[in-house]
């Protein structure tokens, strides 16, 4: 190095830092000594300012700590204030199913937190396993299949005729409902990989825990008010959107309803706050709380709980990052039910867009949870396990880069912009693929009607000729006998466009003069709600090869089949 590169290196350097090494310089007449002397007091400094962040942290820590009872005692006596409160008062003492429920949730949280678990699962074991663990386990397994067969029917019979008749439907169309359920499982069982490994424990417990929570949301008032207080709290969170679109436009605008304005300021909002609550960690408490239950419920591997159990909360391909480390690592059989519930559920990105359209909340949440038990049965039966997975017999839930230090918010705040940056990314991706989609099914409409006056078919299109195929699965879900291809065509139209496409069609159907029937429509916003589409399957190929690039020929060769089980669960 010459004297006048060393010259221009020095300059370079910011002027407090030369200052601070003149000392250094003037005491040596060769430069390039200089800069390494230069190179080292900084390494120094910035050490130096290094331990004392850490140190300044560390108080932090040790000051929260021994506040941290005293915060979490003020906020128990908070919420059963507010409990006590609003079940006296008569403006709300109508709710106390509700407010109990959430109140008493809260408080026994933070209780635990200092109250050992054992406490609880202690005198719990000392019951369950010797009165009914053990004497079920000492069956033989045929007849504690039976057994396992019995309730599954006993509860698909009893939801289906233990119960009065409701308007616009008869005990024939829940016959067809009933023989639809077992002409899909049949189908699956049929077409399976592997017959004789199907995991029956599994599939039975799925559709158990599937039909229990139809039955506790439709058939009890307390379910019912709990889904639908749950509904009502997500549409009023996520219409506080529209104060801020309202800033931007004006309250004529909003009153119109357009889909570019209410429903993706919506959609930014809602990602923005899902972002903060995985900076705070609520989200991975939620996730991992869910994936233990189905877990310990339906034996399966912890990555594939985690999975299900996140996909209606924050989609399809967002939840295979939560076990990141581990997709590379996952069987064929995980793989497939990773899609089938990315395909089977919504992400709550998106459910203000579909409240946004007019379909019931109520029905939407209940569709989504419905479809964890339901996916992972279909899934089992459809490709069942054939090797040891990696995370067999635990949970785990990653965090991935939010938790790196460059990546990582320096605040909740911090959190909440990077997450508005990130919806409105999603956003955007959501208006050019209904766009474009929408104007690729025209085309192609517009060409098979050309083609079709040929043949004397003025009308011939994509959804007529799908609606068609689609005619046996819509008469199987017991719609009523003169809506069938009418509510097949919105399927179609689900598969080959995508469900914002046919939530519009379904909009636009109840506007018309003449509306689906009450039955016709609950069953239609049931069977819509899902990512089943061909779209989405491109989005599940990508991002599950760019997480496993080793697992993509059979990530790609069981698309299809989990597309089909994700429509159909």
């Amino acid at each position: 190095m010459d004297q006048k590169q060393a010259t221009v290196d020095l300059e370079a350097v910011p002027r407090p830092l030369v200052r601070k090494t003149s000392k250094v310089s003037s005491s040596s007449g060769d430069p390039e000594k200089n800069v390494v002397d230069h190179d080292v007091e900084v390494a120094r400094e910035v050490a130096h300012d290094e331990e004392d962040i850490a140190e300044g942290d560390a108080r932090k820590h040790a000051f929260y700590k021994k506040l941290r009872p005293v915060i979490h005692i003020s906020l128990a006596l908070l919420i059963l204030g507010w409990w006590i409160s609003a079940t006296v008062l008569k403006a709300t003492r109508h709710r106390w199913i509700v407010q109990t429920l959430w109140a008493w949730f809260f408080i026994i949280t933070i209780a635990f937190r200092y109250i050992p678990n054992t406490l609880v699962t202690r005198p719990v074991e000392a019951i369950w396993i010797p009165l009914v663990q053990k004497p079920f386990f000492s069956l033989p397994y045929y007849i504690r299949l039976g057994m396992g067969w019995l309730a599954l029917l006993g509860i698909v019979f009893g939801s289906a005729f233990g119960f009065g008749l409701t308007a616009n439907s008869g005990y024939g169309d829940r016959a067809i409902s009933v023989l639809g359920l077992f002409v899909f499982q049949f189908c699956f069982w049929a077409s399976s990989r592997h017959r004789s490994h199907i995991p029956w424990p599994t599939v039975i417990v799925g559709l158990f825990v599937q039909q229990a929570i139809a039955m506790f949301v439709l058939k009890s008032g307390a379910g019912f008010s709990i889904f639908k207080w749950i509904a009502i709290l997500a549409s009023d969170f996520l219409a506080q959107a529209l104060e801020g679109a309202a800033f931007f436009f004006d309250s004529d605008v909003i009153s119109r309803h357009w889909f570019f304005v209410n429903t993706l300021s919506s959609i930014i909002f809602f990602i923005a706050f899902v972002q903060m609550m995985y900076y705070l960690g609520v989200m991975q408490w939620l996730i991992k709380g869910f994936a233990w239950f189905f877990f310990k419920l339906m034996n399966v591997s912890g990555a594939e709980a985690v999975v299900a159990a996140a996909s209606p909360f924050i989609g399809q391909g967002e939840s295979a990052c939560l076990v990141k480390p581990y997709v590379d690592y996952m069987t064929e059989s995980e793989l497939h039910l990773t899609m089938t519930s990315g395909f089977s559920t919504i992400a709550g990105s998106v459910l203000s867009a579909y409240i946004g359209l007019g379909v019931p909340a109520q029905n939407l949440v209940t569709a989504s949870v419905m479809s964890i038990p339901a996916s992972i049965s279909i899934s089992k039966m459809r490709i069942p396990e054939m090797e040891e997975p990696l995370t067999r017999g635990r949970v785990v839930v990653d965090r991935g880069d939010a938790n790196s230090d460059k990546h990582r918010p320096a605040n909740a705040l911090h959190a909440f912009s990077q997450g508005a940056l990130f919806g409105l990314i999603v956003a955007g991706q959501i208006l050019t693929n209904v766009l474009t989609v929408v104007s690729l099914v025209a085309t192609i409409n517009g060409l098979l009607t050309w083609i079709g006056k040929g043949f004397g078919i003025h009308h011939l299109t994509l959804q007529l000729i799908l609606r068609y195929i689609f005619y046996p699965i819509t008469f199987f879900l017991s719609v009523p006998r003169p809506e069938i291809l009418r509510v097949s065509e919105l399927l179609a139209t689900k598969l080959i466009a995508n469900e914002f496409v046919a939530y519009l069609d379904l909009q636009a159907i109840m506007k018309s003069d003449n509306p689906l029937t009450e039955r016709a429509y609950t069953i239609a916003s049931y069977a819509l709600c899902g990512f089943a589409n061909l779209g989405s399957l491109g989005i599940q190929i990508g991002v599950l090869s760019a997480l496993a690039p080793s697992r993509a020929r059979i990530i790609a060769r069981v698309a299809t089949s989990a597309m089909i089980c994700g429509f159909i669960s």
